[in-house]
Parts: structure tokens; sequence; C-alpha cells
């Protein structure tokens, strides 16, 4: 199995993953005194980094031109507000994949009060660097990957997952 060309970090096969930290920064603000929607978002990407990071997609894997990573589609949930200043705990469970698509979820808990703040479902794909189509992932992540979702396959399935959106109306 070829390896890629840069350092991957020892694989962490907690279930769920909870290695990604963060804190609420005051550009993060918005005029209701909390953390605006968008900012979550952002902070949902940055644990989707840190995923990456596990299995060798991440930024280098861009920088060297083997690949890169598009978000298919997304859905959040907002539970309870995060204000200014409040350190962010991120969990991911990696739900499915197959050889090209990685469905996850991420979990964003209030790292000292332990609620949860918002979660973040991805459909997200593989892309070939030279053609921006989408490819099956290298053996160094598909292998790494594997181990990933058999660690997280005894979880139980969040229940923010598959949501569909729209005003449920009584018959």
């Amino acid at each position: 199995m070829k390896l890629p060309p840069y350092p991957m970090p020892d694989l962490e096969l907690g279930a769920p993953l909870d290695i990604h930290r963060a804190t609420v920064l005051p550009e993060w603000i918005d005029w209701n005194g909390h953390m605006n929607v968008g900012f979550y978002v952002v902070a949902f990407d940055k644990a989707t980094d840190t995923l990456f990071a596990q299995f060798g997609c991440s930024w280098e894997y861009t920088r060297e031109k083997i690949g890169m990573t598009f978000v298919l589609e997304a859905h959040v949930t907002y539970d309870r507000e995060v204000k200014e200043g409040d350190p962010l705990r991120i969990t991911t469970q990696v739900l499915d994949y197959d050889a090209k698509r990685l469905h996850v979820i991420h979990a964003m808990y209030h790292a000292t009060e332990g609620y949860l703040a918002a979660t973040n479902e991805l459909m997200l794909m593989n892309i070939d660097y030279a053609t921006r189509r989408s490819a099956p992932w290298p053996d160094f992540a598909m292998e790494r990957l594997h181990k990933l979702a058999a660690a997280h396959k005894g979880l139980p399935v969040p229940p923010q997952t598959g949501r569909v959106i729209g005003i449920k109306r009584k018959s």
C-alpha cells in the first residue's frame, strides 16, 4: 500500500471520535449575543478537518495534489446557544462509508457544562485533484476509514440523523 508523502497522526479509535476542541471567538457572536448560525458551520468544518487528518485526507492531501474532499449535503441542528469564550467539544461519529463517500455526524457540546449545543450531519465525497471528479478513497485512507467505522459501528444512531425539514401538520 502506497502511503501519503506526509505524516499522518496515530489513528484514534475512540467511539465517537472525541479529539476536536475549540473556543467561541468574539467575531463569531451576532447581535443576539450568541454564536451566529454560520459560525456553527465554521466550527464543524474545523472538526471535519480533524476527522480527515485521521485518515490522511486533510490539507496536505490537497496541497500535494493527491485529492480533496467536497461536502455533498449538510444538515445542522441548533439545540442550545453558546456564547463568546465558551469552550467547545466536538465529537464525530462515522455513520457509513463506501468507496467514494463518507456519512458522518458531529455533535457540539459545551465543553465544561456538557450540554449539546448543535449537530452537523454531513455527506462527503472524495475528489480526484486533477479531474475534480469523484474518485475512490486512496488505500491508506480506506484502511483507516474501515477501522474507524468498525469502532463506531456499535454506537447508537443519533436522533438528529436523517431528519427531514418541514412543518409537521396535524391531520
